[in-house]
């Protein structure tokens, strides 16, 4: 039993020993950057070296006790920080993400340090939109529908404020995306905060939920005001246009009698012109003529005196006169 013992804890130690830090870093690079793979242990070479894996066991770099190497699938892209036998590895693409391992190699193998890297894309921009609001009697009441938005994913949320106390209502506060990042939407020190991130990046948009319920209650006012506005310039187009009529109408009637009394005018004075004026005649020196009457006129009779009468001898003219009939033509 003793023996047995003894050789199992010779075999643990050199698992150990071959095993050498058990510890994985879990590291996420953008992708386009570079990623710092280090080593912290201080090692001596002798015959030996120091390798650096990607995640097929092909060689980055080994370095020897005199001389270092780089592989020829990673030519210009590895640099030395000159601490121990710590790399850096340029230009990260999504096809680097993997296991990295730094390994001692000799007579005892073991692991002086491992990296589990994963490289990631830059998240899109996010927006954040009100898509629907409502706003209470109360100014204390304020209750707003918002989403937010990236490239490949959306969620909608619901927020209210209550006697100056805002709250979400409804849904969780974040949501994965089919690219693995996360979107979420939440309250922060009175901002309403939309956040796209994953670990290598984020990008964020946010509003003033109390500049957001300001602007509602506004735009109600500015809509009432334009109402009253419509209303009043409505009514005073209507006024312009009566008044416009009322004097159009009187102008006509005013020229239409003006053109009635100039043409009595002008018939009289044609009338005037065609119809001269009688002249007055004696009574006594011309005949009366007149084809519709039988007696013309009557007045005193001349007739010659005779030479048998003498002044004083004359007859007193008859109140009656003779009546001469016309004779017609």
């Amino acid at each position: 039993m003793g023996c047995i013992g003894f050789l199992l804890a010779l075999s643990l130690v050199y698992l150990g020993q071959m095993q050498g830090s058990s510890a994985v870093t879990r590291v996420f690079v953008q992708k386009g950057k570079d990623l710092h793979l280090n080593v912290t242990e201080a090692v001596a070479l002798g015959r030996d070296s120091v390798r650096w894996n990607n995640k097929h066991d092909l060689a980055l770099v080994i370095f020897y006790t005199d001389d270092r190497k780089v592989s020829d699938n990673y030519s210009g892209r590895i640099t030395f920080t000159g601490k121990n036998y710590s790399v850096i590895l340029k230009n990260l693409q999504e096809a680097d993400s993997g296991v990295y391992t730094a390994e001692f190699t000799g007579e005892q193998k073991r692991k002086l340090a491992e990296y589990n890297v994963t490289v990631q894309d830059p998240v899109s921009p996010v927006k954040l939109r009100v898509d629907s609001r409502s706003v209470s009697t109360s100014p204390d009441s304020c209750n707003l529908t918002v989403t937010c938005s990236a490239k490949d994913s959306h969620i909608n949320r619901t927020f209210r404020r209550q006697n100056q106390t805002f709250s979400q209502e409804g849904g969780e506060p974040s949501q994965a995306t089919p690219s693995g990042a996360s979107l979420s939407v939440y309250l922060e020190n009175g901002l309403i905060i939309c956040n796209h991130s994953n670990q290598v990046n984020w990008t964020k948009a946010n509003e003033t939920i109390e500049q957001l319920c300001l602007q509602d209650n506004g735009r109600t006012a500015i809509d009432n005001s334009h109402v009253v506005t419509i209303v009043i310039i409505t009514n005073i187009i209507i006024i312009i246009v009566i008044v416009i009529v009322a004097v159009y109408l009187r102008r006509k009637i005013k020229r239409k009698r003006m053109n009635i009394d100039n043409t009595i005018y002008d018939v009289a004075k044609l009338e005037n012109i065609t119809q001269p004026q009688p002249q007055s005649q004696p009574i006594y020196d011309e005949p009366c003529v007149s084809p519709n009457t039988t007696y013309c006129l009557v007045g005193p009779h001349s007739r010659p005196v005779e030479p048998s009468e003498t002044p004083g001898n004359a007859l007193p003219e008859s109140l009656y006169a003779q009546v001469d009939k016309h004779t017609r033509a």
